[in-house]
Order: structure tokens, then sequence, then C-alpha cells
């Protein structure tokens, strides 16, 4: 009953979704799926039997629930539309989150297994449609505009290279082997933070064309039917960028545990079709997205505060970053690909 439906400890799910969204929850599971902190998920039933997504998110850009909206009214593939509140709006606003409620998608998680080729197809065919829909004045004044200056990145980067460089043998044992891997690496670090200010500089005097990006289409946001569709989810980073910020995921790759294949490469872009990327701009997303990763995971690895188990996991995924296949050294290799890496 809606007693059981807690957060943090207390009952107020319930009341708010049936306050704000009309609909009488019976049940509600929380779902460990993300890298977002600020972000819950829970799967909620209905009295009528109905299973809907519920979230609270203090993360991203709020107009990521306006461009499912817009993109769904339009006919996008692979797009679920949000729940509209009873007075109208998209999601409603609690502790300074957003709550917001889509139908559950009965479909299979992608990082589980089971992409074919039709479901590479669909995936380049929903990433066309969405760059080839044109925001409304509303969208672009709301959604963040690409750039290229990643301010927040940079200065993020280089704290935790000096906090990390300074740790010694008095440190536990999670924050000396994340400061260890970071020793290891931090040439290159530096190396590939002094060259995305360069891509960055470069970039800002030749404007590209700017789309409607998801701006973060792994595949731990791609659901699967058996019918060969997907389904785009989390849009909690929605960006007007040049499509490369999206196409990079499938061009450069990001899960070190889910490397993209030239055949699903192929099989995307047969679904996408025929694009010309900026080797340049992609070179430079792949670097900050890097930077980004490494840098935001060995901090959740040397973060007491955080349970082992967490600390752990960022610093088998730090490990992910660096290895052959990892977004960093994808990162390294496409700016040798351009002559930009000594």
């Amino acid at each position: 009953m809606t007693g059981e439906l807690t957060i943090a400890g207390d009952d107020r799910l319930a009341g708010w979704v049936a306050e704000d969204f009309g609909l009488a929850l019976v049940a509600a599971e929380l779902v460990p799926y993300g890298a977002d902190d600020t972000a819950r998920l829970w799967r909620a039933t209905d009295a009528d039997g109905a299973q809907w997504a519920v979230k609270l998110s203090g993360g991203g850009s709020p107009a990521g629930l306006r461009v499912t909206a817009h993109l769904a009214a339009r006919g996008v593939p692979g797009i679920v539309a949000p729940l509209t509140t009873r007075d109208g709006r998209l999601w409603s606003v609690h502790g300074g989150r957003r709550l917001s409620v889509v139908p559950w998608l009965t479909a299979d998680r992608a990082l589980d297994g089971g992409m074919g080729v039709a479901h590479w197809r669909a995936y380049g065919e929903v990433l066309a449609a969405t760059h080839a829909v044109a925001p409304t004045d509303e969208l672009a004044a709301l959604l963040p505009w690409e750039d290229h200056t990643h301010a927040a990145v940079g200065v993020a980067a280089r704290a935790t290279d000096r906090r990390l460089r300074a740790v010694d043998g008095s440190a536990d044992r999670w924050t000396r082997e994340v400061a260890a891997r970071w020793r290891t690496a931090a040439d290159d670090v530096s190396t590939l933070l002094d060259r995305v200010d360069r891509l960055g500089a470069e970039l800002r005097e030749r404007p590209a064309d700017l789309v409607v990006c998801h701006g973060d289409p792994h595949l731990g946001n791609l659901l699967l039917d058996p019918d060969g569709r997907v389904w785009l989810i989390d849009w909690d980073d929605a960006v007007l960028a040049p499509r490369e910020r999206d196409l990079m995921f499938v061009l450069g790759g990001v899960l070190a545990f889910a490397p993209v294949t030239p055949a699903q490469q192929a099989a995307f872009f047969a679904g996408y079709g025929p694009v010309d990327p900026d080797p340049v701009r992609l070179a430079y997303h792949l670097g900050v997205r890097a930077l980004d990763d490494i840098g935001s995971w060995a901090r959740d690895a040397a973060d007491t505060d955080r349970p082992e188990a967490e600390r752990v996991r960022a610093l088998k995924i730090v490990d992910g970053l660096l290895s052959p296949v990892g977004l960093f050294t994808l990162a390294r290799g496409a700016l040798r690909d351009l002559g930009r890496w000594d």
C-alpha cells in the first residue's frame, strides 16, 4: 500500500505521484541502474496494474523531459513521452529535485546482451530522426549549448590531479590504489587536457550546425524489444551540439566492456544514413568525456564516505577507462590519428 512506498525512510512517493499526476500507486521497487548520484528511479505499479518509471532527478537539464515530449509528438521512433501532471506540466518539484513519470517499458537493457543487427539499425534511425528535428524556440532557450569550453571538466581534472598526486601511505587502501593508477596515467591525463584545450579553442573559431543531441546515448541508456525496436531513455543530459557529440558513442566507443565492432557500426549507419563526421570534433568530444569519466570515477574511488563496494566498482571502472579498449585509450588514439599527440 502507499505507506510501503518509501524514499529514504519516509512515505512521500505515493502521495506526490497521486497529488501531482493522479496515479494511485500500490507498489514501487527501487531500480539500481545508472551512475547518477542525484537521481532515484522506481518501477511502480498503479491500482489498474499499469507500470510506470518514476524518477527523482537533481542532475542534468530539466529540458530533457521537454525534449522527449517534443520528439514523441513529432513521431520520432524509440522515444517515450512523459506523463503530464494534473495541471499540464511535464514534471513537479520536491526537495529541489524533479519528479517525473513515464510508462515503464517492458524491454531488455542493451547492456544485458541481445543487441542484434536490427537493433543497431533502429538505434541509428532513432538518433538520425532526433538530429533531424528542429528545436522550438522554447527548447533552444532551455537546452544547454555546446560551446567547446569544457571549463568544469578542466577544473575538476586539475583538482583531482593535485589531490591524487599528494596521496601518501597514510591514506586508506582504495585511495592509495586509485592514486597509484592516477600517477601512472598522470602525464597522459595532463597531455590530454592540454590537447583538448587546444581543440576547443580551434573549434570555437569554426562553429558547426547544432542539433538536438541526447548527450549520453550509450548502451546503458538503450532498451531493446524482441521485434528489433529500441528505446532511448534518460535524456537528462540533452544538449544542442554538433552531431558528433552523440556519434562518438558509436564511432569512438565509450564503454570498455562493450566496444563497438565495425559490423555494429555498419548496421548503425545503415539506419542513420550517410554522414561525414568531423574527426576533430569526434576527438574533442572523446577527450572531454574521457577526462570527465576518469576524474569522476577516480574521485568516487577515493571518497571515504562511500560504501566500500561502490569504491571498488569505481576503481574497476578507472581500470577499464585506462585499458587498451577503454575510453581514455580511444581518445588518445583519436588524437594520434590527427597528429595531435606527440
